[in-house]
């Protein structure tokens, strides 16, 4: 879908009958297209557009955004011709604007359109036994919309920003204990019966951690499309899956919602560091505590981190206004590797953004290796 609405620079031949009823119409989107903010992609900027029956997606330039945001049925090409050209500096033409009221009409995003036959449900399940998923719920949508209406009163910022305030105190305070809580680790893995609670506090804690994403989306009007199990033998655990997550007006929104998981993991850790800190140094429950502590911020923690396909990963796209910021930045080193003019098209914020992210992919990737290694280092000499 990408009519280029300024090609047209001779002058326009005699109007035809066809073409004149093209300028007098007056087109409006159906109720329900959701427009997506610009975002950067490889050498382009890109606005989405879903359909609200279908739930297919498409995909334009600023060109085609520009006059598609302004079609609400009260404005003629002669109405918007000047806007375009204020906008642009280029005049639009009458072809220009026809293909793109045909293409908008073949895709039935224009009212009066026909309505398309609705997506095919996903299957119930897909995969096998060594992976795979399978569909928990039958309405995601109606079943987060509940879980939202009885916490609601939770979200309000007086309680939220409190336990805001407790994560990032407790945070760097656990970091200044690391040590002790490695030892304790150290000592929670040689009890098993001990180490096998903790594993069902942390699996219970990843699935709040998805349901968390799903709240938080409805919260701010999103839709959550799935919530199912998701396994890779021996693991299995929930997740939920956000349908219309690029199309949530703000960036705060976009990041509250990617950020929620990771949150409620250190929130639930609250009450076991308050415990932690309060016990004396010689009580025989402070080190399974303290293994408690160090695996739940782990598991907490790093899903922060900015690569795929962690939750860091998508804030960070969401901060930058990217999308595929990941395989985009592979094609960007391809190319720059071959050489040749198709890395002179990228603009000097995309050659930034992801040359600054290659860097940060491989630093990252090195410090979580030596991160690794040492406190499996640790755990073992100690």
């Amino acid at each position: 879908m990408t009519p280029a609405p300024d090609r047209a620079t001779t002058p326009p031949a005699p109007a035809s009958p066809r073409a004149h009823t093209a300028r007098a119409y007056r087109p409006a989107l159906r109720p329900g297209v959701l427009l997506g903010p610009p975002l950067l992609r490889g050498p382009r900027t890109v606005h989405l557009i879903r359909h609200p029956v279908s739930g297919a997606t498409f995909e334009v330039g600023p060109k085609e955004h520009f006059l598609i945001s302004r079609l609400d049925g009260t404005r003629t090409l002669d109405d918007l011709a000047p806007l375009y050209a204020e906008h642009f500096g280029r005049r639009l033409a009458e072809d220009p604007w026809m293909r793109l009221l045909g293409l908008l009409g073949t895709r039935g995003l224009l009212e009066g359109a026909p309505d398309p036959p609705p997506a095919a449900p996903p299957p119930a399940r897909t995969g096998g036994f060594w992976h795979g998923s399978r569909r928990m719920v039958a309405d995601a949508d109606r079943t987060t919309a509940r879980l939202h209406r009885v916490l609601r009163p939770l979200l309000q910022p007086a309680l939220q920003l409190p336990l805001l305030a407790a994560v990032l105190i407790t945070v760097p305070t656990l970091a200044w204990h690391a040590g002790e809580l490695v030892d304790g680790t150290g000592q929670l893995i040689r009890e098993p019966a001990v180490l096998a609670a903790v594993a069902l506090f942390l699996w219970f804690s990843i699935t709040l951690h998805e349901l968390a994403h799903g709240i938080a989306a409805q919260h701010y009007g999103g839709q959550v499309t799935e919530i199912g199990l998701r396994w890779r033998f021996p693991a299995v655990m929930l997740h939920c899956t956000v349908g219309n997550y690029l199309f949530i007006p703000g960036v705060r929104a976009k990041l509250v919602i990617a950020g929620a998981g990771a949150y409620l993991n250190m929130v639930l850790l609250l009450p076991f560091a308050l415990w932690w800190f309060l016990l004396p140094g010689t009580d025989t429950a402070r080190p399974y505590l303290a293994g408690l502590l160090f695996l739940g911020s782990v598991q907490g923690l790093s899903n922060l981190v900015p690569l795929p396909p962690l939750d860091g990963y998508r804030m960070l796209g969401h901060a930058l206004g990217t999308v595929r910021l990941a395989p985009e930045t592979r094609t960007y080193l391809a190319l720059r590797r071959s050489g040749g003019e198709a890395r002179a098209a990228y603009p000097r914020r995309a050659r930034h953004i992801y040359r600054a992210y290659a860097a940060g992919f491989a630093l990252l990737v090195l410090l979580a290796a030596g991160g690794t290694c040492t406190v499996a280092y640790l755990l073992l000499t100690r």
